[in-house]
């Protein structure tokens, strides 16, 4: 048996296996809708589609500040609950709207420790209908947690989630969750202190101390969840002139996170809140959320700090998610189910990735889930201006909600894609990004782009029909054997398309023909 064969043997029963849309469990997912009522913020999120990577069909959020002043008074924002109470109306009737019957709504550390928290609760299912779950530290952490493994499958280290009047932390590994923990760090409750920033200093310190030793940090990598960590990382990519704006897998190390904690300490906060679209209400909240943070990267001395855009509301979605369905790849189950609404032909991107496989079969696992993902979303800006299409493919790509997927892998993705549609990348207005990889990675994304845009002029069932390819790196000698259909297809564009797919890999072209007259004369 060829590598070939098993490799593709192992595709038919993981990623390229029996699609999983029309399972009745996964199609239960079809449209999920849940509410988070935060101490800062209350926000609605409905996600559409049974793909394992979470699709946004609504994402509404208002910024009440439920849980100011709490600490003081014990008891919720007035304000802040008139407020909230109003979203959560709305967003009853959007969900009645949108054929949502049964809505989860969780709410976290502000109405479980006010006084007037239950009456809260039994005012919102009285006036809109709708249950509020009023969840402890240790389940926030949970969820949160599992929502970081919605968009990292591997994930191993910390998840640290913030909100306006609590921080969870949880330890994820092999899947799972384990320790965890809760504090009263939220900049809400920090405001409460009295002796300014060294008390301040002083107060976060003994708490991350005894936190340390409930969860056991080791050179962990640290998983950022919350709002105010994210814009302290936009703040960072300001600071850096960090060329892609996705918060998602955003990394910084200790020192250039500690720098731009210095930055922002010493920079005018209505300039940053201006630089960086951040609302007035969040901005506000940055200050002390930077004390925390530098206080935590001290004290538990993480090898990397990441942002996750996926927090509870995900984890609420991975709850529901069947185990067959958490366990597929993200970025794989995304790019299929695009492939199935947008493609011309959808499922031929797995017919194109066995027909490319020859020329990437030294690939590492992770190029390999790269190229299957270029080769289900090879075709589907179709509908795009020809001009614009590559463009699109690019910024589809790179921009695109898409979970397991770093940013090196994201201008990767792009960048094949891009030399689906177009031989040459330079001029682009992506230019800049392209500094996110190594000269090797450019050549190795030019090569796969190459190879989908002549692929792809054999838009067959099963491209054996068509011919086979065969590559002898040491040789650099590319061969093509042609069927009888395949002579037939490989045309003048074809031809040319082969070629530059040949000099992108340096090699040598061998076309090898079938003897028609002996075909014929054989008949």
């Amino acid at each position: 048996m060829t590598f070939e064969t098993m490799l593709t043997k192992a595709e038919e029963v993981a990623l390229f296996g029996r699609p999983l849309f029309n399972d009745p469990s996964v199609r239960a997912l079809r449209r999920v809708g849940v509410v988070d009522v935060g101490s800062n913020s209350v926000r609605m999120v409905v996600f559409d589609g049974a793909a394992r990577s979470p699709a946004y069909f609504f994402n509404e959020k208002v910024m009440c500040g439920l849980g100011l002043g709490l600490a003081e008074t014990n008891r919720l924002n007035p304000r802040g609950a008139v407020r909230a109470l109003a979203a959560l109306k709305r967003f009853a009737a959007l969900a009645r709207g949108m054929g949502i019957a049964d809505m989860t709504v969780v709410a976290t550390a502000a109405v479980r420790e006010a006084e007037d928290g239950p009456a809260f609760q039994a005012q919102v299912e009285a006036e809109t209908g709708l249950k509020l779950w009023v969840i402890d530290g240790d389940e926030e952490a949970r969820l949160s947690a599992q929502g970081v493994l919605l968009g990292w499958p591997g994930a191993q280290g910390i998840v640290c989630d913030i909100g306006g009047n609590s921080m969870e932390l949880a330890r994820i590994g092999e899947g799972k969750v384990s320790l965890r923990g809760t504090s009263p760090l939220g900049p809400f409750r920090l405001q409460q202190i009295e002796g300014g920033a060294k008390e301040r200093r002083a107060h976060i310190q003994g708490i991350l101390k005894d936190l340390k030793k409930l969860i056991q940090p080791d050179n962990d990598r640290i998983f950022l969840v919350g709002g105010s960590w994210r814009v302290i990382a936009r703040l960072d990519m300001e600071r850096r002139s960090y060329p892609l704006r996705v918060l998602h897998e955003y990394r910084m190390t200790p020192r250039d996170l500690l720098d731009t904690l210095d930055w922002i300490a010493k920079s005018d906060l209505s300039a940053l809140r201006s630089a960086t679209g951040t609302s007035t209400e969040r901005m506000e909240l940055v200050p002390l959320a930077c004390e925390v943070l530098r206080e935590l990267v001290s004290i538990f001395e993480p090898s990397e700090i990441n942002i996750s855009s996926y927090g509870i509301r995900e984890g609420l979605l991975y709850e529901q998610m069947p185990d067959q369905l958490r366990e597929r790849d993200p970025l794989i189950e995304a790019a299929r189910a695009t492939e199935a609404g947008s493609a011309r032909i959808p499922g031929f991107g797995k017919t194109l990735f066995k027909f490319l496989l020859p020329i990437f079969e030294d690939a590492p696992s992770d190029r390999l889930r790269l190229i299957k993902a270029a080769c289900l979303l090879h075709d589907t800006t179709w509908r795009a201006h020809p001009d614009y299409r590559a463009e699109l493919c690019f910024d589809n790509a790179t921009r695109a909600n898409l979970g397991g997927l770093d940013h090196p892998g994201r201008v990767f993705l792009g960048l094949a894609l891009l030399h689906r549609y177009k031989n040459n990348r330079s001029g682009t207005r992506f230019d800049a990004l392209f500094s996110l990889l190594s000269e090797d990675e450019i050549r190795e994304a030019e090569v796969l782009g190459k190879a989908m845009r002549f692929g792809a002029m054999f838009a067959m069932d099963d491209l054996a029909d068509t011919g086979t390819l065969k590559w002898k790196p040491k040789k650099r000698i590319l061969t093509l054997t042609l069927t009888e259909r395949g002579q037939h297809l490989f045309g003048e564009v074809a031809q040319s398309r082969f070629k530059s797919l040949v000099s992108s890999l340096q090699a040598e072209a061998d076309v090898v023909f079938p003897d028609l007259a002996q075909d014929a004369d054989a008949r």
